[in-house]
């Protein structure tokens, strides 16, 4: 099982760190992955080197993609073509596809929440059919997430629909969570 994680100038800190953290505790390969480059600064300004760059990779080879927010972040994230393209192929396919924060706007612009449930960062609830407060929901293979503080209930859900609740339930025991 492959992952990534689309990356661009902006991006929310706590929801990619704890994502990426998380996963790579339960044993989840998972690539950072940069737009347009390897150099990306975060929200709070943290600059990091990410694994790859989205221009060397080929989607198609993951198993699932997760976009984290940051207002700059998903106005980068929603403008680049050859990621709109590998989530529609990935969500035609029922790969997984989390997007936590602001990120489910890119998902509902591109009509992949169309009768879904799915929550957002509050405020942002209109681009949704059928909004949900709850802090994580799942519909098929798509979950969201409404922000930085649901980033690590985020994570763990992850986990458990790739790898089961059994598996959940012990990383969060070890997490303290």
């Amino acid at each position: 099982m492959r992952l990534l994680i689309v990356l661009s100038n902006g991006f929310e800190d706590i929801e990619a760190f704890t994502v990426v953290d998380v996963l790579r505790r339960a044993g989840i390969s998972i690539d950072t992955v940069g737009i347009p480059g390897t150099m990306i600064t975060s929200k709070s300004g943290i600059r990091i080197t990410t694994d790859k760059k989205f221009s060397e990779i080929n989607p198609d080879e993951y198993d699932g993609i997760i976009l984290p927010g940051g207002e700059e972040n998903v106005k980068n994230l929603s403008n680049h073509l050859p990621l709109l393209s590998a989530l529609e192929r990935f969500n035609s396919k029922g790969k997984l596809i989390a997007a936590i924060c602001a990120a489910p706007t890119i998902l509902a612009k591109l009509g992949m929440l169309r009768d879904k449930k799915a929550t957002v960062y509050p405020g942002l609830e209109k681009v949704l059919s059928y909004p949900r407060a709850e802090k994580v929901v799942v519909d098929g293979n798509i979950i969201t997430s409404q922000g930085p503080g649901t980033a690590l209930e985020f994570a763990l859900k992850i986990v458990e629909v790739l790898l089961g609740q059994n598996k959940a339930l012990l990383l969060r025991k070890s997490l303290v969570a």
